[in-house]
């Protein structure tokens, strides 16, 4: 399929890597700027084509990887936008010692998530599973509930408490849950600030959590971070939440303890491989599984092209970006910076 281009020839270019086959949110930002290219390739390989005059670059999550190798071959590119929270798919410290700026867009779908996490709460806390499904098979039985545990007082436990994990707690307060976090990047006095209680380590947390809620970025601390070990930690018959990234979680190791009934119940939006293969994990009954679809809203989508389009646009005019994630590593960059303050 040959590249769809849009906008104005400035001189500047802006290649869209992956998945977008529209620009009409893209084009009122950027288009009286760059040039768009629109790749709507599903591996790095084919994107050797456009790297040469790619002053930026758009990337959203079709390709799994942007390494070493595109980044040389890309002389002119000053960023790389990844179009979402997670830029687990961009090698950011290659990216950073040749001096291009890797960002995100940190707060487009905090509000969809933080309620998607809800939901699974409830749907798993009020037994909606069985509950439908008893309707379903003709029956009448308020005791197919039995499990439902009241919520007020109960713990969750929130491993990442960035914007996502924030907004989460706040919710999960309103239902009158003892809320208590685990996120060592995070200074001092967020608890306070927040009026919810702070774990120091892992496995501080764990022990105290009738439901587990996962909202951190995946990393190599966090890749495997919740396995059998951490799972056996958690109280018989709590619930696990995952709607950060599937490689938080071991998977082989979380539908054993689901199956010996150790964990009672999971809601899962993120897996390991994607699309989801997992067949003894679709079978589960005490499992609601969503198609890594937590992040959307109609509006939500608008607003991640937007704010895309606009931090792409900054650097194209030649101004900071607002969301850079790999700071520590960026070596003479391309692309003017401002380090960030300190917080207080």
């Amino acid at each position: 399929m040959p590249p769809m281009t849009f906008g104005t020839d400035t001189g500047k270019n802006v290649l869209v890597a992956d998945f977008l086959d529209q620009v009409e949110v893209e084009l009122p930002v950027l288009g009286d700027h760059a040039r768009l290219t629109l790749a709507q390739a599903w591996n790095e390989s084919e994107l050797a084509p456009y790297l040469a005059d790619t002053d930026v670059m758009i990337l959203f999550h079709d390709i799994a990887r942007i390494s070493e190798a595109t980044l040389a071959a890309a002389p002119r590119l000053k960023a790389i936008v990844r179009a979402g929270v997670g830029y687990n798919n961009v090698d950011i410290e290659a990216a950073g010692k040749r001096g291009i700026v890797t960002c995100n867009v940190p707060d487009y779908g905090s509000e969809e998530v933080a309620d998607h996490s809800i939901m699974f709460l409830l749907a798993l806390a009020r037994q909606l599973g069985p509950c439908d499904q008893s309707i379903r098979d003709g029956k009448w039985d308020y005791k197919v509930a039995d499990a439902a545990p009241r919520l007020r007082g109960k713990t969750i436990g929130i491993v990442g408490c960035g914007r996502i994990g924030t907004a989460t707690a706040l919710r999960a307060k309103a239902f009158g849950l003892d809320v208590v976090f685990y996120d060592p990047y995070l200074p001092d006095g967020v608890d306070k600030a927040l009026g919810i209680r702070r774990a120091r380590t892992l496995d501080e947390l764990l022990p105290q959590c009738q439901f587990l809620s996962l909202h951190c970025y995946l990393d190599t601390d966090s890749y495997h971070m919740i396995d059998a070990r951490a799972l056996a930690a958690l109280p018989r018959g709590a619930y696990v939440i995952n709607t950060a990234r599937g490689p938080v979680i071991k998977q082989d190791d979380l539908v054993e303890a689901l199956a010996s009934g150790h964990i009672a119940g999971a809601g899962i939006d993120v897996f390991e491989r994607e699309p989801f293969d997992n067949e003894q994990l679709r079978a589960m009954p005490n499992v609601f599984l969503t198609p890594h679809s937590a992040f959307y809203s109609r509006e939500g989508f608008v607003e991640l092209r937007r704010k895309t389009a606009e931090e792409a646009c900054r650097i194209v005019l030649g101004q900071p970006p607002r969301n850079p994630v790999n700071l520590g590593y960026l070596v003479e960059p391309r692309t003017p910076v401002t380090q960030p303050r300190a917080r207080v």
